[in-house]
């Protein structure tokens, strides 16, 4: 799973998220930094209305918790996820001699590049974060 931090980064940039079934998400608020939730039909479902989308908890007891409203929870994109999103882009994921993940993308007129993290769905969300940075730069 990928670090708050880069997706916060991811999300800041631009990544939209569109929940469903399997998705992992944190609620954004203080008391309950460190917890992870995981969308499912049975527990948290997603509902979409005209007004967004709001993420239901469905009959869990522990929490005092209805439902999220999707701006105040936070996507952690699996790796699988973050690799489907690099697209054609996406070319190698290898373990360096030291124990860190890197990830090689290559782009129509770029050279190739590699981004590296301490975990392979870091470095996954590295190379994607690099990518929307672009997205965002060529729709400006």
């Amino acid at each position: 799973m990928i670090t708050v931090d880069l997706a916060l980064r991811l999300r800041d940039a631009g990544l939209r998220w569109r929940p469903s079934s399997g998705d992992r998400f944190a609620v954004l608020s203080p008391e309950m930094y460190g917890e992870v939730f995981t969308i499912s039909e049975m527990t948290i479902e997603a509902h979409t209305y005209p007004t967004g989308t709001v993420l239901g908890f469905n009959g869990t007891t522990e929490w005092a918790l209805d439902s999220v409203a999707q701006e105040d929870a936070l996507w952690l994109p699996r790796e699988d996820q973050l690799r489907e999103l690099l697209g054609g882009t996406f070319r190698s994921l290898a373990r360096s001699t030291d124990g860190s993940f890197q990830v090689l993308v290559e782009r129509p007129g770029h050279p190739e590049q590699v981004f590296g993290a301490e975990t392979a769905a870091d470095a996954y969300g590295e190379a994607l974060l690099s990518l929307v940075h672009e997205a965002v730069e060529r729709a400006s």
